[in-house]
This record gives C-alpha cells, structure tokens and sequence, in this order.
C-alpha cells in the first residue's frame, strides 16, 4: 500500500509541474484543449510487436558433457580402469530470427556451439529440428534450417545497419530467462562499441532496450519492422540487464546469412597492414584537425595495401565513405565487404587528401602453415606451432605483416607450458639462430646443447628463456 501511494504521490506531482509549465505558454496565446481522439492518447508498440514478433523463436539446445572425478587417484591408471566418466546432459536456451520463409534462422554461435539436439520453438508453440548450415566463430553467428514443409513461415527483412543513428527508437525481442518471448523497448545508446570477448569484429550497436541471457540471438528491430541487429552480449555485474545490451549489425549478419543460402564459404577480404589508432597527441604531429582514422605502422609486401600504393605514415579515414575511427572499425569496414572489384579507401598523406583503389582479395596461404606438434626432449614439447601466413594471420585477428612461427596451442602439464609457453607466442630464435619457418624450429630443436636460449615475442615484449639441458 505504501508503494502503490508514492506511485500516486509522483503523479501527482508530475500533473501539477505540467500546468506550472503550461501557464507561460497559454499566457502568450497557446491554446490548450484536450485529446480530440482515442488515438492521440493511444501510442503502443502493439501494431508494430504483432507484426514482428511471429518471426522470433526460442532455440532450446542439449549436449553430452564428460564430468571427470577430480580426486589424485584417478591420476593413477589402475584406479582409472575402474571408475568410468560420468556423462550428463546440460541444456541451453537462448533466441533467434528468422529471415527467410523457407525456415532459415540466424541466431548466435555461441547460443548453438557443441550442441548435439538444436530445438526451434515457434511463436504458436510448434517445435522443430534445426541443423547448422554455417557457424561462424568469428562474428558470434550461426545459421540454421528447419523443414517447414513447405509452409511459409513469418519472417523478417534486415536492414542497412549504417543507417542506424544514436538515438533511434529500437525493440528488443526474445527469449530471457527462458521465461518466454520478451518484448522490450529503448533507443541506440552508441554505435560502433567494443565488447571484449564476443567477436573478432568488436564492432556493436549499444541499446539501452533490456537484454538478458536467454535473449542471446534475438533480434533488435526499428521502429519500420526490420531487423538492424542481433541481441548477443551484455555489460553487467550480477548477470541482469543494466542497461548496456551489445547487436551485432545486420550488415554483417546480412553477410553472413548470404554465404549459408549460396553454399559459400565465409572468405573476407584482406587488407595486409598494421596500424594504430590516431590519438590526440598523434593528430597534433600530424596536423589533422582532430583524432581520427588509423595512422599505417607495417605493410605486407605484395599485399592489396602495398599494391594500391599505401605507405607507412599514411591515415586512412574512410573506406567506400564509411569513416574509420581506429582499427576496429578499419577491421570491421573491410570484413563486410565482398572479395572481387576495389574499394575506395580516403587517406591523408602528409597533411593532404588522397583516395587509393585496394583491390579485395582473400588473405593468401603463403607460405603453408604446416600445423605441427612438437615432441622429444625440449623445452618446445606439448606446443602445437605454425607457419604465420597472412590467412592464418586473419583468423587470428592478428596483424597482417607479421610472419615467422607462432604458437597456436600448449598442452596441460607439457615441457612448453612448465615455461610458460603460451597460445600467441611467436618464436623468434633457438639458442640465437633466427627461427623463420616451422622446419627451422623444428631442426634447430634437433639438437641437444647443454643450455637452451629460447626467444619469443609475446604482444609488444620479447622474452628469452634461458634453460639447462
């Protein structure tokens, strides 16, 4: 009773300070009258929410998950022969969309990752299978297709994400909690945000419109009916909404839905350089008038960057006139193009305008990676390396000059990773013999010297190991 009397109070108060306000105005003339209609006071997003919310589903998922006993006797064989692995099923929830009437549902890829049963729930409760036509790690996005039987179900057109503005009015639908289909409502909060740990391509429209697990997959639509973005991830502390939800654009998802119906592989673009964002200390030494774009540290020689005629020192500012604002957004600009033909990037180069033709064309996989695991008596055994080509240089997220050995995985409990060998490391030299390709690390550790000289680069730092033998 108390709460329902301050609800009252509030309104209250909120009438009285409208008249206040409203008194100036109808002294200089303003007529005041009421509603001359139902449908002056009568503004809902019902109309909008029937239309849209058939094409959003549930998406109910099972897995066999291996529970290992955790006690020091099941490290001895003999006792492991007597006690099997418990299996146990765990289930997961989240949403989807579906963008074609054929049954083809774009969701999240980590709504469906190891999933061995894929259930859709359509809005009138019927329950389908789904199988994965493409999921795509990379961009936190999965296809799926369901037999509708030739049944055309409801579905929901995506829209040019790049017309999206700060401020907009968005709904956001799906699946929280598993408690049912949520409709909430807000605006565009940001565009182009970063959120750690999602996708490669750290590239989000921020919503205030409530997000919470389970909505993972769910569409974020516009006031026009389509779909400009897919609910995946959430800023928050205690696991609820607080008001800092993350889309994917629905240009990249557009990309993505495009290479599942043609069958096509997801192949993006290369770029071959390394750079850094345009800081404000950076734009005064270069006289730009404020900080913007990605000033170039390293091209690949040979790359579409080198050929188009870019040069260490260069700012690119847009690519095909979307401005770019650090690498993210240069990342993000050129993945959602298509390889094939040029794209027009905008640079500065010593204080003047220049456009450059890059010709878009996959990274190539030179040299091979020769995916290895090393074995024997180093201090290298248990680390699984590779060549660093450019390709494997992009599904990386890593920059696409750098070349040499890189580390792609350490095994538990190895001699690589008692030294703190590490996913990521680049290994430059072997007892101070330069390191260039796989069959050079793994002839150099060939030998067997009385002390080892182990160097690596990790991130920024160059780091050696020195061990005995």
């Amino acid at each position: 009773m108390p709460q329902a009397s301050s609800r009252l109070i509030a309104a209250a108060a909120g009438v009285a300070a409208l008249f206040m306000v409203a008194g100036p105005a109808s002294a200089q003339g303003v007529e005041k009258r009421p509603p001359a209609s139902r449908a002056e006071i009568q503004l809902s997003y019902a109309p909008l929410v029937k239309k849209v919310a058939p094409a959003v589903v549930n998406i109910y998922t099972k897995r066999v998950v291996r529970s290992e006993r955790r006690s020091p006797l099941f490290n001895d064989p003999f006792f492991r022969r007597f006690f099997r692995p418990r299996l146990r099923i765990e289930n997961s929830l989240g949403s989807g969309v579906i963008v074609s009437p054929d049954g083809v549902i774009v969701t999240n890829n980590h709504v469906i990752a190891n999933a061995q049963e894929i259930t859709v729930v359509l809005s009138d409760r019927r329950q389908l299978d789904a199988r994965v036509i493409i999921a795509d790690e990379r961009t936190d996005l999965a296809v799926l297709q369901v037999e509708t039987g030739g049944e055309k179900l409801p579905y929901l057109e995506l829209r040019d994400s790049d017309e999206l503005e700060v401020g907009d009015l968005v709904l956001a639908i799906g699946n929280p909690f598993g408690v049912g289909q949520t409709v909430t409502s807000g605006i565009v909060s940001a565009l182009a945000r970063a959120a750690k740990g999602v996708s490669d391509f750290s590239f989000f429209i921020q919503t205030d419109a409530a997000i919470n697990p389970g909505n993972s997959g769910g569409a974020l639509v516009t006031m026009d009916g389509r779909v400009v973005g897919i609910n995946t991830a959430i800023y928050s502390r205690g696991g609820g909404s607080v008001g800092i939800g993350f889309a994917i654009p629905a240009n990249m998802v557009a990309r993505v839905v495009e290479s599942a119906v043609t069958g096509t592989r997801i192949v993006r673009p290369w770029f071959g350089v390394g750079g850094q964002a345009v800081t404000v200390a950076l734009a005064a030494s270069l006289r730009l008038r404020r900080p913007v774009g990605v000033i170039i540290t390293d091209i690949f020689k040979g790359g579409p960057a080198d050929e188009s005629g870019l040069r260490v020192g260069d700012v690119v500012i847009s690519v095909n006139g979307q401005e770019v604002e650090n690498v993210r957004a240069l990342r993000f600009r050129v993945a959602m193009l298509r390889i094939g033909g040029t794209a027009d990037v905008a640079v500065i180069r010593k204080g003047k305008p220049l456009k450059l033709g890059l010709a878009l064309r996959p990274a190539p996989e030179i040299p091979p990676r020769q995916k290895t695991p090393l074995v024997g008596r180093h201090p290298l055994a248990g680390a699984t390396v590779a060549n660093l080509s450019p390709a494997l240089a992009e599904e990386l997220n890593l920059n696409g000059s750098q070349s040499g050995v890189i580390v792609l995985a350490v095994a538990g409990g190895s001699a690589a990773g008692r030294i703190d060998i590490r996913p990521g490391d680049m290994v430059i030299r072997v007892n101070r013999s330069a390191v260039a390709s796989v069959d050079g690390l793994t002839r150099a550790l060939s030998r067997h010297p009385p002390r080892w000289n182990i160097t690596i680069r990790r991130g920024s730092q160059v780091l050696t190991i020195v061990i005995e033998g």
